[in-house]
Order: C-alpha cells, then structure tokens, then sequence
C-alpha cells in the first residue's frame, strides 16, 4: 500500500456505529480503544485500514508484538499450514511436531550458557502469566518467598506481576532504583548514577539490618518499555548479575517486549553478554498470537507435577507462526536492521528534539524508540529535568492519529510517545513516521497550553 494511498469511506454510520456499541459494552478498564478511536478492519505490514477508510501506518505493533508487522506472509504460511494438515489445535502440554520445532527453533537463538542446560514452561497465553511462573518457580528452588524489582518497571496484570511494578500499592515486593538517565533518582545521570542504583542494590543484600531478606530472586526488564523506554545501561546490568550470582539470587530478565530482534540483538541481554537464570518470553514468541514461555536453568528445575499449569499452554497456531518469526529474523538478520535503522530514526528525533523546547529527552534501543515531553515553561529540577507533560503528549498523540500514525504514550504521567514499528520497515516507512511525528509535534505545540495555562510552547530559535 502507499504510504499516503486512502479509499473509498464506509457509511459513516457503521464505523461511529461500532465505536458507540464498543463504549457501551466494554469495561471501564478499556485501554486503547479510548485514545485510537478507530475500527480495524485490513491490515498488512506496518499499514492498518479502518472501517471508516482511513489508512495508518501502525507505530504500536500490538505493544510490540507483531515483530514482522501485521499478516507476514510467512506467518499466515505457517498457520494455514497447521490448519490444513487437520493437526489438533488444543493440546493442553502433550508434545507434538509443531511444539518440537518452536521450542527447538526458540532454543537456538538462546545464549549457548542457557540453552545447554535450559528447560522451558509453557504458561497462560500471556507474559503476566509467565511472569507469575518465574516467579513461583524461584519461590520453589530457593525455599525464600521475597522479590526484589525496580522502579518504573511493568511485568503485567495479575497479582504477583503488579506486586512487581512500578505503580504497585501495599507490596511486600522490594523496590530499587532503576538508571533513568534523563530523572536519575540521585540526580547524577550517567555512570555515576548507575554506580549508585548498583551499590544501593549491593548496601541492602549486605546490611544485615536494613530490613530486607535475602529474596527468592530479582526482576528487571533491559529496556523498561511502559516505565517510558529506558534502556539500563549494559555495566549496571552486569553488575546486577554479579550481585546477584554473588548471593545465589536467581536474575529473572523480563524481556516480554524488547525479545525478538526489538532492541537490536535478539535478545536485549546480549548487549550487556549477561546470562540470566530465567528469561520471560511473550509477545512476538507466538508471531502476532498469544504465547507465553519461561526459559531457565535446568538446576532450577524443582516443581512438582502441575506446579504450574493452565488451559490454554498448548497453542499450536501460535506455536507454528512463532517458530516461523523467531526463523525469518534470525536468518533475515532483523535484529541488526533493527539497530542499524533505530540508530539513524534515533539521530534524526535528536534533530527534533534540538528544535523543540517541549521535548526534554529522546532515548531508546533498537527499533524501541521514545521520545518524552516536558513543560518548557518550568524550572528543571537537581539533575537538570523538567516536569512531564502529559497534556501535550495526549495531543501529539491525537495529532499523529489525524495524520495517520498511531502511536501509545507511556512512562511516568504517560509523557512518552513510545515508536515500536515492525522490525521489517523500509527507510522510506521510517521517515514517514518521522515526518508524521515531527509535523504532530508542531501542530500541538502550536495548539496547547501549557500545564499551568501558559502560552503553547514554541521551537527553539523563535518567538511566539
């Protein structure tokens, strides 16, 4: 499709049809529905088409699922596959030749240290779930029942994983900092203030009286996503797996959303060459279906029979199209692309950000990109930051939608515009987003107040 082809509109009235029936029926807990007001009803590689008629290129991916974007040849190749062969589609935990070649496929893009000796649970179709399963699977091994997580971090919905996150309430679960370079917690940045995370990681595993037990294990995640895409610096990383080995705590690395070629390596952890104990896998696992897994270490290995189980494990569907994802980047070599493109999307959203006062930070990893707007208008704080601004950040958003782009807020006050395109763009996608994003930018500045009231904020080198 062409970047800026539309067709015909649908009757009006179906579309805004749907919408209204969708906002009396769904629950209140609703979430994208409420910002992207739009009815999918085609959609292929990084265009989506709505009901309305309308054409989007898609800057959200399924939160980062769709790896190859949507509808890859080769994954719908792989599901028709299985569904004309009259292979069962519902399997509970039996083997069968499509679960072989996933988890023969997912083992060899694994560390060599870790898929030597690995097993793999197969959990509830969702990363929360294999969340809860690392952490009842370390819970067992150690005979400890404490969890040590950091700020910012998000590892799902149900109980545990929540317990774990940034946004958590009444937790027992105890929390660290994480390296935020542009809102150090100790208003350094850099080095230093990963320095300092580390040792006050190191300070409460040593004080015997600073309250904290040794914990059954530690999660973090290499690039926090929804914490507003903060990549953890790769000496801190492996720091956190010193101490941790140094302690006999098990590192449990969430990488849900950065696995897959994301970051620019298959996995994140290879940028920092830490092996973790267990690794939680979802989203682009199941090529765009749902899929859950936890990888770990064999000596981890202490569950009883039915330790952890659950329905819906045996997804063959989701099974086949992941083996065909995790197979194409691999051998297409998209992690690389991933990092050689975000690096160039990366620079030239450092060009936008030089012009624009409102934009106090752009970071990422990879084809994991954010970019977080501040209040111009206020006085930085110790390490040099201004407070978010999650009004103009829900306009940009709004703005991009009018230009066909969607895109997700994210991070602290939801003041992140989060790009997470399929790792299969074109250098011509790619500065379509950007010159979305850049013009939705400018239109918002020009239209919305400031926190406080204030007049828009301005590019840098004008005059209102």
């Amino acid at each position: 499709m062409a970047l800026t082809e539309t067709v015909p509109a649908a009757v009006p009235s179906a579309h805004e049809g749907i919408l209204r029936r969708q906002s009396l029926r769904e629950s209140a807990a609703r979430t994208y529905a409420r910002s992207l007001p739009i009815v999918p009803v085609r959609a292929r590689g990084l265009t989506i088409e709505g009901a309305d008629g309308r054409r989007y290129l898609d800057c959200l991916s399924g939160a980062g699922t769709l790896a190859l974007g949507h509808n890859h040849p080769v994954v719908l190749e792989a599901i028709h596959t299985v569904l004309d062969s009259g292979a069962p589609l519902h399997i509970l935990d039996l083997a069968t030749p499509v679960k072989d070649a996933f988890v023969t496929e997912l083992f060899a893009t694994l560390p060599r240290e870790l898929a030597e000796t690995a097993r793999i649970q197969f959990c509830g179709p969702a990363g929360t779930d294999a969340v809860e399963a690392a952490f009842k699977l370390v819970r067992t091994a150690t005979g400890r029942d404490g969890l040590m997580a950091f700020s910012g971090a998000y590892h799902g919905m149900t109980a545990e994983a929540l317990a774990a996150s940034g946004g958590a309430r009444h937790t027992s679960v105890t929390r660290l900092p994480y390296p935020y370079d542009y809102r150090c917690p100790f208003a350094t940045g850099g080095e230093r203030g990963a320095e300092l995370s580390a040792r006050w990681a190191q300070n409460l595993l040593d004080d015997d009286k600073s309250g904290v037990t040794r914990p059954a294990g530690m999660i973090l995640e290499p690039v926090q996503g929804e914490g507003g895409v903060i990549p953890a610096p790769d000496g801190w990383l492996r720091r956190m797996r010193e101490i941790t080995a140094e302690r006999g705590i098990p590192l449990i690395v969430d990488e849900v959303q950065t696995g897959v070629g994301r970051t620019g390596t298959f996995w994140a952890i290879e940028h920092s060459g830490i092996v973790p104990d267990v690794l939680v896998l979802s989203k682009a696992i199941g090529g765009s279906l749902p899929l859950a897994v936890i990888v770990y270490r064999g000596d981890l290995d202490a569950w009883q029979p039915g330790a952890h189980a659950g329905t819906f494990r045996g997804n063959q569907l989701a099974m086949a199209a992941g083996r065909a994802t995790l197979a194409y980047v691999r051998e297409h070599q998209l992690d690389r692309r991933a990092q050689e493109l975000g690096a160039r999307m990366l620079a030239r959203l450092g060009g936008l950000a030089a012009r624009h006062d409102c934009i106090g930070d752009v970071r990422g990893r990879g084809l994991m990109l954010g970019v977080e707007l501040v209040d111009r208008d206020a006085g930085p704080d110790a390490g040099g930051a201004r407070p978010a601004d999650p009004r103009l950040a829900a306009a940009v958003q709004r703005a991009c939608l009018d230009r066909g782009l969607i895109v997700e807020l994210g991070g602290r006050h939801s003041a992140v515009v989060r790009l997470l395109p399929p790792l299969t763009i074109t250098d011509e996608q790619a500065d379509a987003i950007l010159d979305r994003l850049a013009d939705a930018i400018a239109a918002a500045v020009r239209t919305t107040p400031g926190p406080t009231g204030s007049s828009p904020t301005t590019m840098r080198g004008t005059t209102p």
